[in-house]
């Protein structure tokens, strides 16, 4: 079946069905480990380094131990 063929018949299904359609195409994805078309990124995409500076805030106690773990730690 062509694709125009399949869009052709899916467009002409009630919404539940197509719900159906969805969640069974998204099984097969996962069955055969393929990543969607658009959950693929772009192969011209240019990743700038340092773009997200500033979003994330590390606190100054990051590697001070965690009283849980005391009884743990010598």
């Amino acid at each position: 079946m062509t694709e125009q063929v399949f869009i052709r018949e899916f467009l002409k299904m009630p919404k539940s069905v197509k719900q159906e359609v969805l969640a069974f195409f998204e099984s097969l994805l996962d069955k055969y480990n393929i990543q969607a078309e658009h959950e693929k990124p772009s192969e011209n995409a240019v990743r700038k380094a340092g773009f997200l500076k500033g979003i994330f805030v590390m606190s100054d106690d990051f590697d001070a131990p965690l009283d849980d773990f005391k009884e743990y730690m010598p």
